[in-house]
């Protein structure tokens, strides 16, 4: 009985000591919590970077698990994260714990735009020829890209096509967001089309007249004192004709015959103030005139027979007077190779004291019959040939002048007399007169030939008698280096019309001072005009700056290199040109040394390449270039003009002329803007 009692009671203790063990002295039996979470820094390595570098976040912190936004980057505690962010950025560190409550810390990384690249810009091809196209290519990063001259969008690695005209230095700009922008340039160079010239030496056409070289003189300037001023400045250009007494003047003038006396009186001018017979008709006798200047020249001389008024000045011409005025030609010494019935006879601006004037048959009847100016004329100076005047139907006047006068005058005239003026005053423009106007006349001429065609006088010889740029009141443009091309290229295509002789208006005393066209918009430094192409000299205040008496317009220039080209006895040729037709314009003939050429670059500002090919021929013994252009021009002005001359000298600046030597053929010449250029090849 003892024996169990004492096993039950030790297993009682043993159940009490052990609930001691786990959970005896006061002790509570419940989970201490888990520690807090948290960040001891959280720190970036670069606070400010520049677009496309990187950074690194580090985050230290316990008790929690930490993840960095934007982004969700798992973060470690003392480890570093690389971050490469587009723009300024506040990351965020978020620890969060096992249970409780996350914690977060901060740190901002600026982003500053990327600075603007240009990796390369390039052109290809970087050399051209006038009328091609090259690319420009740019390589570039963090900003807008534009291409100058052009205001051309770029993108980066993507070619744009440009035609440049002229060497062109190109600009890429590239323009950030904000900042500065950056540029990089590429040059494509353009080298001039090469225009080639073929003239064949051996295959010769209508003949050559030095005759084409000619200028009007008139009274009220030509006295002897003048002379030898006037001499010497023809015979330094070449010229070898003259026409007097000068325009709508001859309709008014004469020259010293009365009917029925043989004593002459002094000259004198039809004029509408009382005495009609009482205007002023020049310095000196028309014998002066004779011995002084065409005898002293001498020159070929043609006068202008007075259709408009008799010697009272109260009716229509007397071809007796005229016949007279012939005869004391030959008198004197001197045989008039022409002489022309009246001026512009179907302008209402011209005297015409006829009962009908400026009518079409009156002129005709005049001309015609025993008692008329042909018949008169051809008896007192046999060898003179007699002319009528025509206007190729130039719609100025009267519609059917020409078809009336060619056909009812017919055999009774031995070459009709042409005037041409492409512009009328106001209405100027150097790019017709230069491109356009000579190529003009040429169709006048034609169909001036069409007409005697009709009129069953095919072949007349036809004589230009007066022409300009501008019919009257001529502004800077008639001492401008464009009324210089177009008189350079009128010859040329008289000489290819076949054109018998021509007179330039006016050689002297002619100047219009500021009253024409000076307008900005026609190339020229000088603010005057003038119809005559030698300088009067400083006694005519009205043109300053026109030099020392004789002293050469562009024009009169034009005329002394067509000198060399045209020579009575040597035969026109056809120049072939192929390429740029618009810009190059030839002429040529053959030459005692060989072959010359006339050669015109019309473009104002781009230089011409040319080729030049003599059929036949593989060398030349020498070669010449003789060359006027619009630099030479330049040089002439003053220091206030435009464009001004640097040196503000004043002086007309003569052509260049260049001796090549011995040249191989075909021959390379590059003809710079706006220029006229002889060559003879021997």
């Amino acid at each position: 009985m003892k024996r169990y009692l004492a096993l039950a009671t030790w297993g009682i203790a043993l159940t009490v000591g052990l609930a001691c063990l786990s959970g005896c002295g006061g002790s509570s039996n419940s989970t201490p919590p888990p520690p807090a979470a948290s960040i001891t820094s959280f720190t970036t390595s670069s606070a400010t970077i520049t677009a496309g570098q990187s950074t690194t976040l580090t985050g230290v912190f316990v008790n929690g698990t930490g993840v960095i936004t934007p982004g969700n980057i798992a973060a470690v505690s003392g480890t570093a994260v690389t971050v490469t962010p587009t723009a300024t950025t506040t990351y965020t560190l978020t620890v969060t714990p096992s249970s409780g409550a996350a914690v977060t810390a901060t740190v901002s990384v600026t982003v500053n735009p990327a600075p603007p690249t240009i990796t390369s810009f390039v052109a290809s091809p970087t050399t051209i020829t006038a009328g091609q196209s090259a690319t420009l290519t740019g390589v570039f990063a963090n900003g807008t890209g534009v291409i100058t001259p052009g205001n051309i969008s770029a993108t980066s690695g993507t070619a744009v096509t440009v035609s440049p005209t002229a060497t062109t230095i190109y600009t890429l700009t590239v323009t950030p967001s904000s900042g500065s922008a950056i540029t990089a340039t590429a040059t494509v160079t353009v080298n001039p089309a090469t225009t080639s010239i073929s003239v064949n030496p051996g295959s010769p056409g209508i003949p050559v007249t030095s005759q084409l070289l000619g200028m009007n003189l008139a009274e009220w300037y030509d006295w002897p004192d003048n002379a030898s001023s006037i001499i010497s400045a023809f015979n330094a250009t070449g010229i070898k004709a003259i026409r007097w007494p000068g325009g709508s003047w001859s309709d008014d003038f004469h020259w010293g015959y009365q009917p029925g006396s043989s004593a002459l009186v002094t000259q004198y001018e039809c004029q509408t103030a009382s005495p009609v017979t009482g205007g002023w008709g020049g310095y000196s006798t028309f014998a002066n005139f004779v011995n002084t200047i065409p005898l002293a020249g001498p020159y070929d001389l043609a006068l202008t027979a007075n259709y408009g008024t008799d010697e009272a000045c109260t009716g229509g011409g007397d071809p007796n007077e005229a016949a007279a005025w012939a005869a004391a030609a030959v008198a004197d010494g001197i045989v008039p190779s022409h002489m022309t019935v009246g001026n512009e006879e179907y302008g209402t601006w011209e005297t015409d004291l006829h009962a009908n004037a400026h009518d079409p048959a009156t002129y005709a009847g005049a001309v015609t019959g025993s008692t008329g100016y042909y018949a008169q004329i051809k008896a007192a100076s046999p060898h003179t040939l007699v002319g009528v005047v025509a206007d190729a139907q130039s719609n100025c006047c009267v519609s059917d002048w020409d078809s009336t006068v060619l056909g009812n005058a017919a055999g009774s005239y031995d070459f009709v007399e042409y005037h041409f003026y492409p512009e009328n005053p106001g209405g100027e423009s150097d790019s017709y007169l230069v491109n356009s106007a000579p190529q003009v006349f040429t169709q006048s001429i034609n169909l001036l030939k069409s007409e005697l065609q009709t009129a069953g006088k095919p072949n007349t010889p036809i004589y230009v008698g007066e022409m300009g740029s501008v019919s009257s009141n001529p502004g800077k443009q008639s001492w401008s280096i464009t009324q210089g091309l177009f008189a350079g290229q009128l010859l040329g295509e008289m000489m290819n019309d076949g054109i018998s002789r021509a007179t330039w208006w006016i050689g002297f005393g002619n100047c219009n001072g500021s009253a024409g066209n000076d307008s900005t918009s026609l190339y020229g430094w000088q603010d005057f005009g003038a119809y005559n192409v030698f300088s009067d000299g400083p006694s005519d205040t009205t043109c300053p700056g026109a030099g020392p008496i004789g002293t050469m317009s562009p024009t009169a220039v034009a005329f002394q290199l067509f000198s060399n080209v045209a020579i009575t006895g040597q035969s026109v040729l056809a120049p072939t040109v192929t390429g740029d037709t618009t810009d190059v314009r030839a002429y040529a003939a053959t030459n005692p040394g060989g072959t010359a050429l006339v050669l015109f670059n019309v473009n104002e500002t781009t230089p011409q390449q040319v080729v030049v090919t003599l059929t036949g021929k593989t060398s030349s013994g020498s070669v010449n270039v003789t060359t006027y252009d619009k630099a030479l021009y330049d040089l002439s002005g003053s220091t206030t003009g435009t464009p001004a001359d640097p040196s503000g000298t004043s002086t007309w600046a003569a052509p260049t002329t260049t001796n090549m030597g011995a040249q191989t053929l075909p021959l390379t010449l590059t003809l710079t803007p706006w220029s006229m250029n002889v060559l003879i090849i021997q």
